[in-house]
């Protein structure tokens, strides 16, 4: 039975949305505060989420790009706004879909039905979550304090899930500006991002070496 995360602070339309998905054989869970989307996400581990722009504490877009740094979860965004459309689109906010209020819920579950065909088998969460505003990386929610060499390094893999860059690949993008870096760096930089992964309780590394290839990135 797919679950839906429906993300939504007007009660009437949050109760008619889960009567109608309910009654179309899917299980859902209501949150109503921007605050609680996060935990909610990671917790329920939804199939897809219908979630409104604008919410108590924080908006879609805002949470869109959060869940994005850990999950491919698909997202239809609810606006009551036919102009937020247009900055729905030019923010790129990272969701699949979306609906202007009022709609038609059968048409919203229709659309839902469509994203799920294609994404069954394909949705995945991530204890490993990668925020680029502020570099930070986290484990489980608490921060990996890397450097900001390491992290530059770790960027570039994480951003590429299982693509190998050599050590000479990783010089040229994770470090154009610096004329210092050798080899011999990548791997030590490598060992400590792998050991402070560890210290945060990571069991596996999410950088693993490809013998006589270089370092790729596998989620963990």
């Amino acid at each position: 039975m797919p679950k839906i995360l429906i993300v939504e602070d007007e009660y009437d339309i949050a109760e008619n949305l889960q009567l109608f998905f309910q009654h179309q054989d899917f299980e859902t869970r209501h949150v109503d505060d921007g605050a609680l989307v996060i935990a909610a996400a990671k917790t329920y581990q939804p199939d897809l989420i219908v979630m409104d722009l604008m919410l108590p504490n924080r908006d879609g877009l805002d949470l869109t790009k959060e869940i994005r740094t850990f999950s491919n979860v698909p997202i239809v965004m609810l606006t009551a706004k036919v102009e937020q459309v247009d900055k729905l689109v030019g923010l790129e906010s990272g969701a699949d879909d979306y609906m202007c209020k009022p709609f038609d819920a059968m048409e919203l579950i229709l659309r839902v039905k469509a994203i799920l065909s294609r994404t069954e088998g394909k949705v995945q969460f991530s204890n490993l979550a990668l925020f680029p505003d502020n570099r930070e990386v986290t484990f489980k929610g608490e921060q990996v304090g890397l450097s900001a060499l390491e992290f530059n390094l770790f960027e570039l893999l994480y951003n590429a899930p299982e693509r190998i860059y050599s050590r000479e690949q990783i010089i040229e993008f994770a470090y154009p500006q610096y004329r210092d870096i050798t080899d011999r760096t990548i791997d030590s930089h490598v060992k400590n991002i792998r050991k402070k992964f560890k210290e945060v309780g990571a069991e596996n590394t999410p950088i693993q070496s490809v013998y006589g290839a270089g370092y790729r990135f596998s989620p963990i």
